[in-house]
């Protein structure tokens, strides 16, 4: 069954239409609420956001929906993604929210949903959710004398820092690194900064004045220009760039070479492997991830194992084979030992023990292998359905063949905006180059013509 609402990482739209309306959200808080109550006790949920305009409005209506539906909320405020998915496993929540668009726009907004164990929610779960959205759940709300209620709770951004902290050893310290951070003034524009002070570092934050329509814009983990500029500006020994709720992570080193998601989970599996923290013989990462990383785990006897687009279905592969490494090209990366989902600072703290430990500049110590060249196109799309069309389908039929063995070719729609994305790699940057333009330009072809 198509979703209507979900996507791959919650529900994901423009802020006040539909699906990201008051209304919508309002009964999401109702059909979740009915969805996780289990036994006699007072439910709770947790409810955190991150820095924009809209979250005022998709706060207040999901707190209608889940007090309507008898479960208690705690309001947690601005905070990252990941904080919201340890709360709600500390505080012994029903369900934890975090209303949140992650990397894009201001105008956006989404609600991204974790389980009583800290996990985003099964296909299952979701599609239950989904098919109780359009019908009338009034005759199963609570009753007038057991309505829930709502209270803002302090002392959550110490939690997590405390966290965060106690994933590193006790004699590690950051002393003598100066570290520039970005926190794409979104959800960990406190938390962060504040956290690697207390570890010892000099710190340089910058994006950290949100003001509700600011967050991600150009800056973050999408937009790592200023980041870049800054590390040169105050020599740093490296830059951190978050998105807007945290969850993802890319870094730069002290020359300004942007270090993404590959890079660190080869930096990290590598280090855990020698030190025989490593779990599962390998790592869990999407198509999108780069065959550099694939051949440099290869050459250490780890195995790269490869999923669906959606840290969702990375989480899902390294529960089911053992795996604690896993993650995206994009920074979001999922370190099971110390959370259930992506932590951009927790990740960034690993990095950095890395380079503490080995005692040498980011540069080196981060660089682990030479990426192929790659390619990666996004066409908006309209309302027609391009890529079944004959001309798209022999465009890409024709790409795989003159890629052969020694490329890869992805293409897929984006599960949180009206994109296609068109991916391709291998050894020969050119051919790479020209398979991706004659995808592109089948695929915009098509959409014109429909």
């Amino acid at each position: 069954m198509s979703k209507q609402y979900f996507g791959t990482d919650g529900i994901r739209g423009r802020a006040n239409r539909f699906p990201m309306t008051a209304e919508v959200a309002m009964r999401v808080g109702m059909a979740v609420g009915l969805t996780f109550q289990n036994g006699n006790h007072r439910h709770r949920v947790v409810l955190g956001k991150d820095t924009r305009l809209s979250g005022y409005m998709i706060e207040n209506a999901l707190v209608s929906g889940f007090c309507a539906a008898g479960m208690d909320v705690f309001l947690l405020g601005p905070i990252p993604t990941p904080a919201v998915a340890m709360l709600v496993r500390s505080l012994r929540a029903d369900i934890g929210v975090m209303i949140s668009a992650s990397h894009n726009p201001f105008q956006d907004n989404g609600i991204k949903l974790f389980g009583p164990d800290g996990y985003k929610l099964s296909d299952e779960i979701e599609a239950r959710i989904e098919a109780m959205l359009d019908k009338d759940v009034e005759l199963a709300l609570a009753d007038a004398d057991m309505l829930g209620r709502a209270k803002r709770i302090d002392g959550v951004h110490d939690r997590y820092i405390e966290a965060a902290k106690r994933t590193l050893p006790r004699d590690l310290s950051l002393s003598g690194l100066r570290i520039v951070i970005d926190c794409a003034n979104g959800a960990a524009y406190r938390v962060a900064p504040a956290a690697l002070w207390e570890l010892g570092a000099e710190v340089v934050p910058i994006h950290v004045e949100p003001n509700g329509l600011n967050i991600n814009l150009e800056c973050g983990s999408t937009h790592p220009a200023s980041l870049v500029k800054k590390v040169h500006e105050v020599r740093a020994d490296i830059g951190i760039a978050l998105d807007g709720d945290a969850d993802r992570v890319v870094m730069v080193d002290e020359n300004g070479n942007v270090i993404d998601g590959d890079q660190i989970m080869a930096l990290i599996a590598q280090s855990w492997h020698e030190r025989g923290r490593l779990t599962g013989g390998g790592i869990a990462a999407t198509v999108m991830s780069n065959l550099g990383l694939e051949r440099f785990l290869a050459s250490r006897g780890l195995a790269l194992h490869r999923t669906k687009v959606g840290d969702r279905y990375v989480v899902e592969h390294m529960r089911a084979h053992g795996l604690n490494v896993g993650g995206e090209q994009s920074g979001h990366v999922i370190l099971s030992d110390f959370s259930t989902s992506g932590d951009g600072l927790v990740t960034a703290l690993q990095v950095l023990a890395c380079i503490k430990r080995e005692n040498r500049p980011a540069s080196e110590v981060c660089r682990k292998f030479e990426p192929v060249p790659q390619v990666l196109k996004n066409v908006r799309t309209g309302n027609g359905k391009p890529l079944e069309s004959a001309p798209v389908k022999a465009a890409i039929s024709d790409a795989q063949a003159k890629l052969g063995d020694s490329g890869r070719l992805v293409i897929r729609p984006s599960g949180t905006e009206p994109l296609i994305r068109v991916m391709a790699e291998g050894d020969n940057p050119e051919l790479v180059q020209s398979v991706v333009d004659e995808i592109v330009g089948a695929i915009s072809e098509a959409k014109s013509a429909a």
